[in-house]
């Protein structure tokens, strides 16, 4: 089985409205919710890292410890 192939689980909460719709554009594209979030995940990383991944690639390397990559400051941006 190819690292890929193995599944570790990523919880996390979205807004129902905003889950129905995503199912809905999901289904209209004959796509599972997991098989877009996979896709997105990959493009970010993709993005991110500035070349194509390959599972086995270790992709980042670790930051030292006690030090984060924001300097604890959010990146997400609240919409008015």
């Amino acid at each position: 089985m190819s690292r890929e192939n193995r599944t570790a689980r990523l919880t996390l909460l979205v807004d129902p409205e905003k889950k129905a719709v995503f199912e809905s554009l999901c289904r209209l594209d004959d796509l599972t919710p997991s098989q877009v979030v996979r896709q997105l995940i990959r493009t970010y990383i993709e993005q991110r890292l500035g070349r194509p991944w390959k599972p086995g690639d270790p992709g980042v390397p670790s930051l030292p410890k006690g030090k984060r990559a924001d300097s604890g400051k959010s990146r997400v941006k609240k919409r008015p």
